[in-house]
C-alpha cells in the first residue's frame, strides 16, 4: 500500500501579481507619480463625496442668503467662520461650490474621454485593419478636423447646439451637450494613435493565425488586436481627461458651458472674473488654483505613464 502525497500550489491573486509587477515597482520608486496620484485621489474622493462633506448645498436656494454675498474667507477681516473660503456674488459658499463644481468637471471629463475613446477606437481599428480606401477616407476626415483647433471646433458645435435647441434646452441638458461637444472635437487623437498600433500589430503571426482559423474581422480586431494597443490608449486617456476638463472650463468661461445654477470650476472662474477688481478675488482665485492643480497632477500622471510604457526613455 503506497501513500500518495498531494501538494497544492498557491495560485497568486491578481493583487499579488500586481504588487510584483514592474508597473507597481516603478510607481513606488517615482515620488512625483505617487504624490500626483495621491492628490488626484483626494480630489476625486472629495468630489464624489461632496453631498456628504460639503458644509452647504449650493443647489438648495432656501439655504442661500443674498446678504451673505461676497463675504471674504473666514481668516480675513469681515469673514464668517461658516464660510471657510468666502462666498460668491449670490451668497453661495465657495468651498461647497468648488466641491460640487469639481464633481461636475470630473464627470464631464471622464464621460467626454469615454466618448472620444469609443469613436477613436472604432475609426482607428477600422482604418488600420482594413486599409485601402477606408483608411484613406477616415484619416483624411481626421486630418480635416485636426486642421482646426479643438477649442474652435468645440465653440462652433456648442454655438450650433445652442442656436438649434435654444438656451433653455441647452441649459437643461448642458452636461450631456458638453460631453458630446468635447468628445466629438477630440476623437482624432485616439483614431490616429490606434491606427498606428493596428498597422504594426496586424502583421504579426497571431493575427495571421486568427485569419487562418476563420475568425471574422470584428473578432480579430476587438478580441486580439485591441488588447495589444491598450498601453498608448491608457497614456492618451490620462492626458485627454485633463484636456477635457480644461475645454469645459474654457467653454464655461466663454458662456457656452454650464449654466450659472450648475457651477463647474470653469463657470466659477468666469463668474468671479467680473468681481476681481471689486476686491472679491477669492471667487476666482480658489477655483482657479483647484483647476490648475487638478490638471497639473493629471498631466504628471500621464507623463509618467508615457515614460513607463516606453522603456527606451524611462530612467526609473
Amino acid at each position: 500500500m503506497s501513500q500518495v502525497s498531494t501538494t497544492t500550489s498557491h495560485v497568486p491573486s491578481r493583487w499579488e501579481r500586481f504588487k510584483e509587477s514592474d508597473f507597481f515597482y516603478h510607481f513606488k520608486r517615482d515620488k512625483v507619480a505617487m504624490a500626483s496620484f495621491t492628490v488626484f485621489m483626494v480630489f476625486l474622493l472629495m468630489a464624489l463625496a461632496s453631498p456628504l462633506i460639503a458644509p452647504h448645498n449650493p443647489y438648495d436656494l432656501s439655504t442661500i442668503d443674498i446678504m451673505d454675498a461676497e463675504l471674504p474667507p473666514s481668516w480675513m477681516e469681515d469673514g464668517d467662520e461658516n464660510f471657510l473660503l468666502g462666498t460668491d456674488e449670490q451668497g453661495r459658499d465657495i468651498f461647497s461650490t468648488m466641491l460640487y463644481g469639481s464633481r461636475l468637471s470630473l464627470t464631464i471629463g471622464f464621460l467626454a474621454v469615454g466618448l472620444q475613446l469609443f469613436l477613436g477606437t472604432i475609426i482607428g481599428l477600422s482604418a488600420g485593419y482594413f486599409g485601402g480606401r477606408i483608411d484613406s477616407f477616415l484619416m483624411r476626415f481626421a486630418d480635416v478636423q485636426l486642421s482646426f483647433s479643438t477649442m474652435m471646433v468645440a465653440i462652433i458645435v456648442s454655438a450650433i447646439f445652442k442656436a438649434s435647441f435654444g438656451s433653455d434646452f441647452y441649459s437643461q441638458y448642458a452636461v450631456v451637450m458638453l460631453v458630446v461637444i468635447i468628445g466629438v472635437a477630440e476623437w482624432p487623437q485616439y483614431a490616429r494613435t490606434i491606427r498606428a498600433s493596428v498597422l504594426a500589430e496586424k502583421k504579426k503571426e497571431y493575427v495571421e493565425a486568427a485569419r487562418v482559423m476563420g475568425f471574422k474581422a470584428p473578432r480579430i480586431m476587438f478580441r486580439h488586436i485591441l488588447p495589444n494597443c491598450l498601453s498608448p490608449i491608457l497614456v492618451i486617456s490620462t492626458v485627454q481627461v485633463a484636456n477635457a476638463i480644461m475645454s469645459e472650463a474654457a467653454l464655461s468661461f466663454l458662456g457656452l458651458g454650464l449654466p450659472v445654477d450648475q457651477p463647474s470650476l470653469g463657470a466659477l472662474i468666469s463668474i468671479g472674473f467680473n468681481y476681481i477688481f471689486s476686491g472679491a478675488w477669492w471667487i476666482t482665485a480658489f477655483p482657479g488654483v483647484l483647476l490648475v492643480t487638478l490638471v497639473l497632477v493629471i498631466n504628471l500622471l500621464g507623463d509618467w505613464l508615457r515614460d513607463v510604457f516606453n522603456p527606451k526613455i524611462y530612467k526609473g
